[in-house]
């Protein structure tokens, strides 16, 4: 039986993985013939914009579990007003990034990664399929310094992104898949959509 899919991608700033998940719900709309609904964390809601809003700044003066309660209120409103709705309706859903970056981004700040994992599957449905993308990180920064013209934000510190990545790094599971971004953007996106074809296959498509 057809069920909703729900795919999250994840990694660094300046990886490309935006870029790739709107193209991943053009492909899959256009392959698939599911529905299919991109969304993305930091969401458009009250905590989701005053996320953006800080982390556009240069400095933090939130603690760690701070950030990460405006985290997680940002996504229980994601989880029930978008993703769990369209799930319901046999949607596929393409997050781009979901609990991991919390995991991560927190995660370098102190946090236990795996008591943040836990703590948000209590509320927001496991993803069916996670795609971390991988780049050199003097990569990433370069191609994220250059679509900021050369601004850097808040998260976007060298030293900090180290301990980002390399928790993205530890994450392991069977539903849990990496690309390598310094490939051609065509044949990301490729890879890509073969490894979402082959989770909705699973799920009954």
């Amino acid at each position: 039986m057809q069920r909703g899919v729900l795919i999250a991608l994840e990694g660094v700033d300046g990886v490309g993985k935006t870029t790739q998940a709107v193209g991943l719900a053009a492909a899959l709309a256009r392959y698939s013939g599911r529905r299919v609904l991109f969304t993305r964390e930091p969401t458009n809601g009250s905590a989701g914009r005053r996320l953006q809003e800080y982390l556009a700044g240069k400095e933090r003066h939130l603690a760690p579990v701070e950030e990460l309660a405006l985290f997680q209120a940002d996504r229980r409103e994601h989880v029930e007003k978008t993703i769990r709705p369209a799930l319901a309706r046999d949607w596929v859903v393409i997050t781009d990034r979901y609990y991991y970056s919390s995991a991560a981004y927190q995660g370098a700040l102190g946090l236990d990664p795996k008591v943040i994992v836990a703590e948000s599957e209590a509320f927001a449905p496991r993803p069916d399929l996670v795609v971390i993308f991988t780049l050199p990180l003097p990569l990433a920064l370069a191609r994220r310094l250059e679509a900021r013209n050369g601004a850097a934000q808040v998260s976007e510190v060298p030293a900090y992104l180290e301990k980002v990545a390399a928790l993205y790094d530890t994450f392991r599971g069977p539903h849990l898949k990496r690309l390598d971004a310094s490939e051609p953007q065509v044949q990301v996106l490729g890879r890509l959509l073969n490894l979402a074809l082959d989770v909705l296959q699973e799920a009954g498509s």
